[in-house]
């Protein structure tokens, strides 16, 4: 018997990487070999050191909140009280109304 030459080309595909075997004499795909599934998804150690992370993110970003709002409080009635300073000599008149003056 004759023997048949090994006329086929391994060849990876440079998108997905699936392993393509081409016969070179008919210049067709003769086999396709799907690459590996990739793993997305993290194990739960890296699952829980991840939690762990953003519970202590949003516990800082919260601390930092509470701090702006005591800070924003302290100026405002640090505020008021110059402006209550500012118009302490000032005498109270009754306003004007715009039907007062007819």
């Amino acid at each position: 018997m004759a023997q048949k030459k090994n006329n086929s080309i391994n060849v990876e595909c440079p998108c997905c990487g699936a392993n393509l075997t081409i016969d070179s004499t008919l210049g067709k795909v003769v086999s396709h070999e799907a690459p590996a599934p990739k793993r997305n998804a993290l194990d739960l150690d890296n699952a829980a050191a991840l939690l762990q992370e953003q519970a202590a993110r949003r516990e800082a970003i919260f601390k930092q909140s509470s701090a702006d709002v005591k800070i924003q409080s302290q100026l405002l009635e640090r505020k008021f009280e110059e402006a209550l300073e500012k118009n302490k000599g000032v005498p109270v008149s009754k306003p004007t109304r715009d039907i007062d003056l007819d």
